[in-house]
Parts: C-alpha cells; structure tokens; sequence
C-alpha cells in the first residue's frame, strides 16, 4: 500500500511543533535500529509528542489516512522491536518525562512514559522507597519501553518483572482514543486488560501514563560474590541456595570471558581474574533474617567449591560489587563493538545441559559466546560476539542464536524472558505455541487494533517472514462473533 508522507506530514504541523517533527533523511538515520543492530530500516517520518493529548492526535492523524505507526522509547530494545521495517510513523516518546504523581501513603507513583527507570526510584529514595525492576540498561531505558516488553532485571527473581508493579496506565489505542487499563487499587473486578497490553511490545497502542507500585526499601541489604573454578560450580551453588530455601533478591552468574571484559574495562581486578565464573547474590529482609540468610548461603557456596567469598553490606560497597555485573554488555562491547544478545529461559534444573550444549555450539560454530544471566530464574542472556566486517558472519551469528533458542525450547524453555519477541525471534513462536494459541493471541490484538497497524509485522510469524502461520488465525476470525458497536474497553 503506498502511504501519502506529505499528506500526512502536512496534517502533523497542524498541531506539532517543527523541533518535533523529524523528516531529515540524515536526522531519521538515528532511529535506523533499536538495540539490536544487525537489521536497519530507517524510518520515512518521525514524531516527539509531549503529551497524551499529542499522542493521540498522532494516531488520529495516521487512522484518518490508514498508515501504521511503530512506538520507540529509549531505543535500547533488543528483539528489534522498535524497527520500522515496513514503512510506518515512528512515535518516539523520550521527550514525555514527567512524573505527574507520587502517593506515598499509597506506595504509588505516576509517571510518563519517557521517565528512566533509574529516576522512579531516585524520586522516591528520601522517603524510605524504590521500584524494583531493575533492567541492566536502567540508566537509559524509559518505563514506556519496560512496560511495552514486561521488563525484568536482576530482583525479578524475588519481585517479579514490570507486569509485578504496574496498576494501571493511561492508553491511547490505535484510532486515538484514549481509555485507561487496569486500577490503582491492588484488586479489580474487571478482565486484567492491563496485563494484556504489558508485554505486547507496542502492538495495542501507546501508554502515556503509567502508575507504578513502589516497595518500602529493606532494613537491610548484603550482597556476596563468590568465585568458582567453573560454570558448572556456580550452578551447583545456585541449586543448593534453591533448594534450601533461600530466596535471593538477585542471583547473578557471570562467566570468565565477561570477568575478564570488567575487569579490562575498570582496568583492575573487580572481580577475580582466574575465576571460572562468579555468582553474585543479593540478600534482603530483616536485619536478622539476612544474618542468618548470609551465613548459610556463604556456606552452601563453599560446598559447591566457591575459592571465594566476600561480604558487602554498606551501600557503597554493594554498589561496587554490582557495578561490574551492570557493566558486563557495555565492556564486552569495548573489546568486540558487534555482539547479538540473546534471552531464553530454561528451567533451573536444565542450566548445567544447556550451557555445556552452548559452548559446544560455540566451538562447533568457530564463534565466541560469553555467559550473563539472571540464574535464580534460568534467564539466560548469552552474547555472540563477532566481527561485522567478516563476509558472511551475520548468517552464522543468526543461526548460533536460533540453535540457542532451540536449545531453550528443548529444554522446556522460553524464547524470551524480558527482551521480548520483535521481529527478531518471531518465527519461533509456532515452536513455542500451537496454531490456535497463536490464532487467539492474534484475536486479542485485532481487538484492539482491527486494521494491523500498530508496530506492524511484531512478535507473530506471517506468511512472508516466516511461512504460513497465519492461515489458522484467518479462519478463526472469520468464524468469530463480531463485537457489538458499543463495545468499550475499560
């Protein structure tokens, strides 16, 4: 379908500032991918709206003229989810930052979706409170792109993922209509919309205001690192934690080829350089309770055959113990600047398999693979490192990642624990659910977008991407009730 750019171009100025308005070939450049490098798609027009009320001026505008939109927060997805590779309006909402509302009595805050996830909780810190979903990228990713692929981070293992901590939020659907989704309350008689819409990566439309559950900071907080000859040490000590009942706010494995990145990077020893693999776990609570849960824990590491262990429990140094693992990406990404990031989930049980099978990959493929991940949930998040300028290497990179995804699945895993699908592991969705699953999810979204024109062509196989997955969902649409005009979501 050939989309009218001018057209609508002219009708965007009729409310849009110019600085918001990006329609410079060179400036729209800077959009050309997400945090997932390896596809580019520049976009024919962008868009920086400031409020709902310009957002959902926006969506009017392309409803009137049937041409789709793609959403883009901070930019740091890493499924492709913000790539604008079929011709689309790109909204970007980095420039919607404010907080509108804090209720501490309520242990809630509102915020637009352009905030930082860091700024909720530093907003907040004074007054005994944090949020918790804490992404690694939590500098510079915005809470519109947690809530758009239900982030989670190294506490989800205790708290939970963005899904955990979201109320309620401020949308604007497909066709410019503003509702709202979910409640302030705790519980909600109504159908949880609000959960649907968290993890749809932008398919649903746009939230522009999005209250957040905010948690009493602990008494107190350790943190231990402790060292292993081998990954396989660090798991065994990961399964003893579990299975005796310590529940860790975080539990972090980094293996020796991103050791040896931090500590480059930091240039110093953060963390011990002949280490197979570190473990770093932090516990929360009570004064007494985290006591008691250090001793054992630190005991249960010495068993899997940990050769070290240190104790952090001011802030500072806890900050320093973690710094590292925050930095892992950024300093892998200082010795090898293209790397491809993967996310699957495979029980605990399985980490041991799975990541022997991955460096046998890694090895077979003649490509390397470091090791980062939330063990305490089996997230796993391995990054193939390679050269971009080798002929041919994105074809081998791409198909190490699928064998990992395979991997996870066969495992009894998932494609994804918080980066979300995109366009990047969309045609491993029919491995992971049947036709008719797919078919329903696919019913839930032309619900709330009838004409397919949010973030077009996400998360779900289609005929031209991935072969003829769509066939099923068709028939089932066709034989579904259509809704009643006076259907309202709520």
């Amino acid at each position: 379908m050939v989309h009218d750019w001018a057209a609508l171009e002219q009708d965007l100025r009729r409310f849009l500032a110019p600085r918001d308005i990006v329609c410079r070939r060179e400036e729209l450049l800077v959009y050309d991918c997400d945090g997932l490098t390896m596809d580019r798609h520049s976009p024919p027009l962008a868009v920086l709206p400031k409020s709902t009320e310009q957002v959902a001026a926006v969506l009017k505008a392309c409803h009137a003229r049937s041409i789709p939109f793609v959403a883009r927060g901070s930019g740091t997805g890493l499924s492709g989810g913000a790539l604008v590779e079929q011709e689309a309006l790109l909204v970007i909402t980095s420039r919607m930052r404010r907080i509108l509302s804090v209720d501490l009595p309520n242990q809630t805050i509102t915020v637009e979706p352009g905030v930082i996830n860091s700024w909720v909780s530093r907003a907040v810190a004074g007054d005994g409170f944090y949020y918790a979903p804490d992404p690694s990228s939590q500098v510079i990713c915005s809470i519109g792109g947690n809530v758009a692929e239900n982030s989670g981070g190294v506490h989800c293992l205790k708290y939970g993922v963005t899904s955990n901590h979201v109320l309620s939020m401020q949308v604007v659907l497909p066709d410019g209509e503003v509702t709202r989704l979910g409640s302030d309350l705790s519980d909600s008689a109504a159908l949880d919309l609000r959960g649907s819409f968290i993890g749809s990566e932008g398919t649903l439309g746009i939230a522009t205001a999005i209250t957040l559950r905010l948690l009493r900071a602990p008494q107190t907080v350790a943190v231990l690192l402790a060292d292993f000859p081998s990954m396989a040490a660090a798991g065994d000590a990961v399964r003893r934690i579990t299975q005796a009942g310590v529940l860790p706010a975080g539990l972090e494995i980094m293996d020796h080829t991103c050791i040896a990145a931090v500590n480059a990077a930091f240039e110093r020893e953060e963390y011990p350089a002949d280490a197979g693999a570190v473990l770093l776990i932090e516990l929360d609570g009570q004064t007494q309770e985290v006591k008691e849960a250090v001793a054992l824990t630190s005991a249960l590491c010495r068993e899997a055959g940990a050769g070290g262990l240190r104790e952090a429990w001011d802030e500072a140094e806890r900050a320093r113990l973690w710094k590292g693992r925050k930095s892992a990406i950024s300093a892998l990404g200082r010795q090898c600047p293209s790397y491809y990031l993967q996310d699957g989930v495979v029980p605990r049980t399985a980490l041991p398999s799975v990541l022997a099978a991955i460096d046998r990959l890694s090895e077979e493929r003649g490509l390397v693979v470091a090791n980062v991940f939330h063990a305490g949930d089996g997230n796993l998040h391995p990054l193939i490192l390679y050269r971009a300028s080798e002929p041919g290497v994105n074809e081998r990179v791409k198909a190490l990642g699928a064998a990992i995804m395979e991997l996870c699945l066969d495992a009894g895993g998932s494609i994804s624990g918080e980066h979300g699908v995109g366009s990047d592991k969309r045609c491993f969705l029919d491995r992971m659910f049947s036709t008719d699953d797919l078919a329903t999810m696919r019913l839930l979204r032309s619900a709330f977008d009838p004409e397919g024109r949010a973030n077009p062509g996400k998360i779900f196989p289609t005929p031209r991407t991935c072969g003829e997955s769509q066939r099923r969902y068709v028939e089932l649409k066709n034989q579904a009730a259509p809704l009643p005009d006076e259907a309202v979501v709520y």
